[in-house]
């Protein structure tokens, strides 16, 4: 299994760190995600203003399917095979094409971003019932109960925001449907196409992506008006959002459970409510703050560990566990592998303790 680490030369690859420095990367990860997935929010809507949402997803994604295949080229990555091959385009179909299609539409079609934003904010809640009824996924009660406290913080960062809006019943199920795709190709992206290089991986999620949403732009005409702005968001989108945050999405479903991951999402709307305070200018209320706080002790308990629970690894290894020469549709043979002892005193993504 790579760690985040093996995405480096091999001359700038940290050494194995022990204590609370080994703790550290998870930590840190999970904060830079956050940052960097919320910036998308405040970027997609200067750039609705300037083009039709389906033709800007196909040069966010056409873009950044691009950009990660020749990463993969230069060094050489494996590319997924087979049914791995289709498990990462089920995957683009999912958290990229069907979620965010539905969501810009839905947001060009007037539905108010705060409700999108509440909506969204069910994510984790949506990813554990899920978990629960299709994988047996176990969830704590503590976990729940930072589920609760969590969605109240996200309620409270957007709930001022959300005001009567225009849209048909049409937009407002495109919402329902976005919360579903990314719910659903969390947890199949973390059961069948986590073990993949990420780069390659995620080439082929982004190029699936794009060949979906092509039709729909080019009934939209491929509007666009090519403004400076315009391509500076799309450069934002494609260099920050696609590119870093969910190369960081890819390793954090990689190394912790799929429950403490989503949990992260809780943040996603009070820290957008501050960085639209720092850029775009909206006023920075006290309940934004005070859903900032009640969003991140969501998280804090949501991802805390069980101290009752016997030490296990970030990551288990299936039956069907991932070759290790980089054929991911194959069955290996070896025995299972697990984490290095550093990283599994520690499987989820956010500071725990």
């Amino acid at each position: 299994m790579k760690s985040p680490a093996t995405l480096l030369p091999s001359a700038a690859r940290p050494v194995p760190a022990t204590g609370a420095a080994a703790r550290a990367p998870a930590a840190l990860l999970g904060c830079v995600f956050v940052l960097l997935w919320s910036t998308g929010y405040p970027a997609a809507r200067i750039a609705l203003d300037h083009g039709a949402p389906f033709t800007l997803l196909v040069l966010r994604f056409g873009g950044a399917g691009m950009i990660f295949a020749l990463l993969a080229w230069m060094a050489g990555a494996a590319w997924p095979r087979g049914r791995a091959a289709l498990h990462s385009a089920l995957v683009g179909t999912l958290q990229l094409a069907l979620q965010f299609g539905a969501l810009y539409w839905a947001a060009a079609q007037g539905v108010n971003v705060g409700l999108i934003a509440l909506v969204i904010g069910t994510m984790p809640m949506v990813v554990a019932l899920l978990g629960l009824l299709l994988f047996r996924e176990a969830v704590r009660p503590l976990q729940w109960l930072g589920f609760a406290v969590g969605f109240a913080g996200v309620a409270l960062a957007v709930g001022e925001g959300i005001a009567p809006g225009h849209a048909g019943a049409g937009a407002s199920l495109a919402v329902l449907l976005g919360l579903f795709a990314i719910s659903a190709g969390t947890l199949y992206q973390k059961h069948h196409a986590s073990e993949v290089d990420p780069r390659s991986g995620l080439a082929l999620q982004n190029l699936a992506a794009t060949v979906l949403l092509l039709p729909l732009a080019a009934h939209e005409g491929f509007r666009a008006d090519g403004s400076a702005a315009l391509f500076a968001t799309l450069g934002w989108m494609i260099g920050v959002n696609s590119l870093s945050a969910f190369a960081l999405f890819f390793v954090l479903l990689r190394r912790g459970a799929v429950n403490q991951v989503a949990t992260l999402f809780f943040l996603m709307p009070p820290v957008t409510a501050v960085i639209d305070y720092l850029v775009l200018g909206d006023a920075l209320t006290p309940y934004k703050v005070a859903g900032l706080a009640c969003a991140a002790l969501g998280v804090y308990l949501g991802t805390r560990p069980s101290d009752t629970a016997a030490p296990r690894t970030a990551l288990s290894a299936s039956p069907r566990a991932v070759d290790r020469v980089g054929r991911p549709d194959a069955v290996s043979t070896r025995r299972p592998f697990s984490a290095p002892a550093a990283a599994a005193r520690r499987s989820c993504p956010a500071p725990c303790e």
